[in-house]
């Protein structure tokens, strides 16, 4: 009766991206950014990137009840909403990336732009950006683009967040609501270009539980005082997931 639960719990590493799910969700709910850039270089260790960023999207819905209702009246609604919008339009292209490029350059591309965010986060690098909304029209199909390639929604939408001079309360709540329901916007694309598939839903809807767990024990331990130290431990975290996700350990 359960058959069809076969393939997805037969999928390699499904201890480890389980494991590493906890752990991006813990990042995801004390600091408000990191998830996918600690899941993702992980998770195509062992999947295929399409799987890896379909159920991932799925599990990422689990900030819908546990992250979001906290930080949907702290946010800048109409930036956000604005970003969010936009990013639908720049989502199916990156989609098609996704699904027609070959898996090593896609492992190679989530690794790259990841690595290119914390060294950004890190360093401190400011742009700073207009508060437009053509600027946030474009941040937002920047971020579809990117996000529907390689699953990494965050980057370009954090670094335009943290370029202004907004507390960080309001920072980490945009970001929280952003990309929470840019996934979800994700997926109708996923399902028209036919990656949303049976089994990345089921692996999607397993990783939500450790997801949301993560996530809630994340925000319970935020302390805002102690914020830059939760954003150091943060970037420790990403550092070790690029590294333990390049191809050249294959």
């Amino acid at each position: 009766m359960l058959d069809f639960l076969a393939p997805a719990l037969a999928q390699p590493g499904l201890g480890w991206v389980t494991c590493i799910t906890i752990i991006a969700g813990i990042v995801y709910g004390f600091a408000g950014f990191g998830a996918a850039l600690i899941f993702m270089p992980v998770a195509t260790i062992f999947w295929v990137p399409e799987l890896a960023v379909a159920s991932f999207s799925v599990s990422a819905l689990a900030s819908l009840v546990t992250l979001v209702p906290r930080a949907w009246p702290q946010m800048d609604r109409p930036s956000v909403l604005t970003m969010i919008a936009f990013s639908v339009l720049g989502a199916p292209i990156g989609i098609y990336l996704l699904r027609t490029s070959d898996i090593t350059h896609i492992r190679w591309a989530v690794l790259i732009v990841a690595a290119i965010t914390l060294a950004a986060l890190m360093s401190g690098w400011r742009q700073k950006l207009s508060s437009l909304r053509s600027t946030q029209a474009g941040i937002g199909v920047a971020t579809g683009f990117i996000g529907g390639a390689t699953g990494l929604l965050g980057p370009v939408m954090l670094l335009f967040q943290l370029s202004g001079s907004e507390p960080v309360a309001r920072v980490r709540a945009n970001s929280l609501v952003f990309l929470t329901i840019s996934s979800l916007l994700l997926l109708p694309s996923m399902a028209l270009q036919g990656i949303l598939t049976t089994e990345a839903i089921i692996l999607g809807v397993i990783l939500l539980i450790p997801y949301g767990i993560g996530a809630k024990l994340g925000q319970a331990i935020f302390i805002p005082r102690f914020e830059v130290f939760y954003r150091n431990i943060a970037y420790a975290i990403i550092a070790a997931a690029i590294l333990m996700g390049l191809p050249l350990w294959d």
